[in-house]
């Protein structure tokens, strides 16, 4: 069985559409997205704006989970860093995982079988 890697994306929400897209030509078979609260560095201050002594606040963004082939990774997380990059505070974070297994419920397939079509 090939190995099966997660790619979690956190990122501003204006920034999906386009993600999805790429995705798409890419042939990337599914994502999950999930709206969520957080922040980085910036303490949900706006660009600039930071100070260290400043209580941190929660912004709306979106956390996008992706489940490739190993071999593909680097492909895909490349795409999401074209597909995210402005240069300014708040483009976002990527986290990779290896994943043991994945199981489509329908038809038992299991590995990399279970996310295609």
């Amino acid at each position: 069985m090939e190995g099966l890697s997660k790619i979690e994306v956190i990122t501003k929400r204006s920034k999906l559409d386009t993600l999805k897209t790429a995705l798409s030509k890419a042939g990337v078979y599914g994502i999950t997205v999930m709206d969520v609260l957080g922040c980085g560095v910036e303490k949900g201050a706006p660009e600039y704006a930071v100070d260290e002594m400043e209580i941190m606040d929660l912004l709306p963004k979106q956390q996008i989970s992706i489940v490739v082939e190993t071999a593909r990774v680097n492909e895909i997380v490349d795409i999401i860093k074209l597909e995210l990059y402005t240069g300014h505070i708040g483009d976002g974070k990527i986290f990779v995982y290896q994943i043991d297994n994945a199981i489509r419920v329908r038809t038992g397939d299991e590995g990399t079988e279970a996310l295609r079509h």
